[in-house]
């Protein structure tokens, strides 16, 4: 059991993106290489970011103008903010990597083992069709101009390069094509890092419920001997599921405070871009192509989004049933002593985990709908001023 790697088993898959592109958690004595190539990577970011702000500036005051670069404009900003955030954070995710592989954290049984493996293969399941789907806006959005017919570059932004010349048309085409695609597996891999570790808490969870549950009947026809034996090993059982319980509140109290400032970010600028979105889709000049582009983006964000509200949710809910849980354990044939300390438990547990955005919005499903809601006032809000 000592040799299971949760760290690998949830974030095996992010983690070698990440150091594909130089950004995951850098070694404590990093190379001059390294940060150079680091440093390359996050400035075609932020570089991208600059380009798209010089340009709203440009068109500022013509709504549907406006509307056409800012959704992407968002996605870079939401982009650069989480891995600026993962980064100055870097202190708090190495501790968080180290907690996923401590002694508290480990597997004791095949069960356990497979509610790690369960869980794990769900959570990268769905962050695999958000993966796949922004790979695939980007390839639609880097096909528009071919379709089109005309000698533009992809995204309507600010560039200090010229289309209508070569070999910039070339320079510049190439650079929002490989910006755009490592941006969308930058975003994927830092997402992938927050919400595995929020899942492998909801994972720990069930741990805990799978260990109350096997607390051991004691039969008063046994001997006292065998009686107190059993006792013990029942109390030693509810002292470890609280020692782990307090290791997770403080697992996931770091990942809210490593994370809740992108968390917030994301809900409230997901309202602008929904709106943003569905206006240039009822704009008069998009067209064929751009449309499927749009509703193509549109979709990987609320899916993005869903996938973080659903993460939250899923810790609440698993907290939740935790409590229950502890009534359906075997507490009526225990000693008083095991009795008080449940007493205690059931206290400390009734109140249910929650992540929040900001430290204020609760991430749940009640979330998402509120800002689905959002979203649609202020597009019909807005869809009559034009």
């Amino acid at each position: 059991m000592a040799t299971f790697n949760s760290e690998n088993l949830f974030l095996n898959r992010a983690k070698f993106m990440m150091n594909f592109l130089g950004v995951w958690v850098p070694p404590v004595h990093e190379s001059t290489l390294h940060k150079l190539y680091k440093m390359f990577m996050l400035s075609m970011q932020y570089s991208f970011l600059i380009f798209q702000t010089i340009h709203i500036v440009q068109i500022w005051g013509d709504l549907a103008a406006v509307s056409q670069p800012s959704y992407l404009l968002f996605t870079q900003a939401c982009l650069c903010l989480k891995i600026t955030i993962f980064h100055v954070n870097v202190d708090n995710v190495r501790e968080l990597l180290k907690c996923m592989q401590s002694d508290v954290f480990l597997p004791r049984s095949v069960t356990h083992e497979k509610i790690l493996q369960r869980d794990a293969a769900k959570i990268k399941s769905l962050l695999l069709v958000f993966m796949i789907g922004s790979q695939l806006t980007c390839g639609l959005w880097i096909m528009v101009p071919l379709f089109e017919g005309v000698r533009k570059f992809p995204f309507a932004m600010w560039m200090p390069v010229y289309a209508d010349s070569s070999p910039q048309y070339e320079i510049g085409y190439v650079y929002q094509y490989l910006t755009i695609c490592t941006s969308a597996i930058i975003y994927f891999g830092v997402d992938s890092v927050a919400l595995s570790m929020i899942i492998f808490g909801c994972s720990q969870i069930e741990i805990i419920m799978d260990k109350i549950l096997s607390i051991s009947s004691i039969d008063y026809n046994l001997s006292l001997d065998k009686r107190q034996e059993l006792a013990s090993e029942n109390r030693k059982k509810l002292v470890e599921c609280v020692t782990q319980y307090q290791a997770i509140v403080t697992f996931t109290k770091l990942v809210e405070d490593t994370y809740h400032w992108y968390l917030l970010f994301q809900l409230t600028g997901g309202v602008g871009l929904n709106c943003m979105s569905a206006l240039r889709i009822l704009a008069d000049d998009t067209q064929g192509m751009q449309i499927i582009s749009i509703v193509s983006y549109l979709s990987v964000m609320l899916c993005q989004l869903y996938i973080c509200c659903w993460c939250g949710d899923e810790l609440s809910a698993n907290s939740e049933n935790l409590h229950t849980v502890l009534y359906m354990c075997i507490w009526h044939e225990q000693d008083v002593r095991f009795k008080k300390d449940l007493c205690f438990v059931m206290m400390r547990m009734s109140r249910p985990l929650v992540l929040r955005a900001g430290h204020y919005i609760s991430m749940s499903r009640q979330t998402f709908v509120a800002v689905m809601r959002m979203s649609y006032s202020y597009f019909a809000v807005l869809n009559q001023t034009k």
